[in-house]
């Protein structure tokens, strides 16, 4: 509980990060970093495939998508179509 006070702002700092078209490719680095903090602990203490997992790994995936739907430079970097 209280690292709820460290970790919330640093979730919302990613996000408004992730939602200013400048800034976008870091806070979706942030985003990805923070979620994949969150699915490692729960790797780690044998959750395999619990709900708050999948739920960050769904997010994770969505942030990315929707970076790659909107800008353009990702698109040439990570071409899935030749």
């Amino acid at each position: 509980m209280q690292l709820t006070r460290v970790l919330g702002p640093i979730a919302l700092v990613s996000a408004f990060l992730y939602a200013f078209p400048p800034s976008a490719a870091l806070g979706a680095i942030l985003v990805t970093g923070y979620l994949g903090g969150a699915v490692c602990a729960h790797v780690r203490i044998g959750e395999w495939g619990s709900p708050p997992e999948v739920i960050s790994l769904f997010l994770g995936v969505m942030t990315w998508g929707g970076l790659y739907a909107r800008v353009l430079r990702i698109r040439t970097i990570l071409p899935f179509i030749r």
